[in-house]
């Protein structure tokens, strides 16, 4: 008899089945037992009255795997309405050990960072797997929407040579006697791959050797990257965004409205043009002051508020931020020279994507470098590819882990994370 997942027994009312999982919870009572069962799929419940059946349930822990074979019967207090009757339970291991939390509680009450150093076992909770569910949805949407826009997936190298590819610090290491170092973004070869295939895209990791140690940092992340040629400025590239963003949330909803419905979650609806405003305009709405460089949390999470009260949008676009702010590579705004063709998204009142429009002449390049005191030796490998024609050109990277953070609502970025690698955390 072949396995059958648990969302697949309301289909099979009076027919005999085999499923397996895990023992979610027993419930011994004097004439009956109940075993919830948890697989891939969600919990399916299973009645025990024959008493050597009972038994066997009494004698597995929670947690243990199980394979139980029964008659799929109607019970609209049950899980899905559906229940096993009449069942034999076999263990397809030994009796677990219990884990130092309850999973078959709503919510997970252990502390944050007990559940990480227990992340194995914590995964199994249905809210914390149904994050990763949401996780894996958001990429297929990713890809799916770049993919109908003809953009080519590309993978990029992790170990660089150089330690210039932002201003963030980075994670050194020896490559066989040589220095080299972990990549902080694929930005360098994606431009270059713009040369090559002209739409590419990318799902990788990332790598920040900054010393946060905030609710929304990690010193490894996933990455979704993009960049395209041919803009005539970065609201070409901003269009490409919205887009994404709303195939990503398509995704969520077709591929994981389990998981979704699980964590009772409302998703948000991108809008056909999300609301932009100028980096000096956002000034003013958050209250800073006018010649501040950049923008504070408390400042998102000010034209987040305001975002949603004017726009009713849960999404925001801040245009132009100050040049001194934004890497080399950065494409001035013609007419404010002081001020970039660069953006950043703002996801309920957390900045969750960072682009804009590349400069793509060579010439240039040697004067930005130049204007910051940076030897263009350093880039040589890149800046090179600029004298062959390269067209013009922008792109953008959006946090995996933030959105579905901010997405689930979880307060902590690890909270979705399988395996975080933070300031302190290196395992499990």
């Amino acid at each position: 008899m072949q396995r059958i997942l648990s969302a697949q027994l309301p289909a099979r009312v009076g027919a005999a089945v085999r499923i397996a999982g895990w023992v979610h919870r027993r419930r011994l009572l004097k004439s009956v037992a109940f075993l919830i069962v948890r697989d891939a799929a969600g919990l399916a419940q299973v009645v025990v009255t024959d008493p050597a059946v009972r038994a066997v349930v009494a004698a597995l822990p929670e947690e243990t795997v199980v394979e139980v074979v029964g008659t799929v019967t109607a019970n609209g207090t049950a899980p899905a309405g559906v229940e096993l009757t009449d069942p034999t339970v076999r263990p397809l291991g030994p009796p677990a050990e219990p884990p130092p939390f309850d999973l078959y509680r709503p919510a997970l009450t252990a502390t944050l960072p007990t559940q990480l150093d227990h992340a194995p076992v914590a995964l199994r909770h249905p809210t914390r797997s149904a994050a990763l569910r949401i996780s894996a949805a958001a990429v297929a949407g990713f890809r799916a929407a770049l993919d109908a826009r003809d953009f080519v997936e590309v993978h990029t190298p992790k170990v660089v040579a150089s330690s210039t590819e932002s201003g963030a610090n980075v994670f050194a290491l020896d490559w066989f006697g040589r220095p080299a170092y972990l990549a902080q973004s694929p930005q360098f070869y994606k431009q270059l791959l713009v040369g090559v295939l002209e739409r590419v895209y990318e799902v990788g990791p990332v790598f920040r050797a900054e010393p946060h140690d905030t609710v929304r940092h990690l010193a490894q992340y996933t990455s979704l990257d993009v960049e395209l040629g041919f803009v005539a400025d970065h609201r070409d590239v901003m269009v490409v965004l919205r887009d994404t963003l709303a195939g990503m949330l398509a995704g969520v909803a077709g591929r994981a409205a389990g998981a979704v419905a699980a964590l009772d979650l409302d998703l948000p609806e991108v809008p056909a043009e999300i609301p932009a405003v100028h980096f000096t305009e956002a000034l003013r709405i958050a209250g800073a002051p006018a010649d501040e460089p950049d923008l504070a949390p408390a400042h998102e999470r000010a034209l987040g508020e305001w975002a949603r009260a004017e726009h009713g949008s849960d999404f925001l676009f801040v245009t132009g931020y100050p040049m001194a702010k934004r890497p080399f590579y950065t494409h001035p705004d013609p007419a404010r020279p002081a001020y970039s063709n660069g953006f950043d998204l703002l996801f309920r009142g957390l900045e969750l994507v960072t682009g804009g429009q590349r400069l793509h002449r060579h010439e240039d390049y040697l004067t930005a470098l130049a204007a910051r005191g940076e030897p263009v030796a350093r880039y040589a490998g890149y800046v090179d590819a600029f004298r062959h024609g390269m067209p013009p050109h922008g792109g953008f990277a959006i946090g995996l882990e933030r959105f579905v953070a901010r997405l689930v609502g979880a307060a902590n970025v690890r909270e979705v994370t399988a395996f975080p690698r933070d300031l302190h955390r290196l395992t499990p």
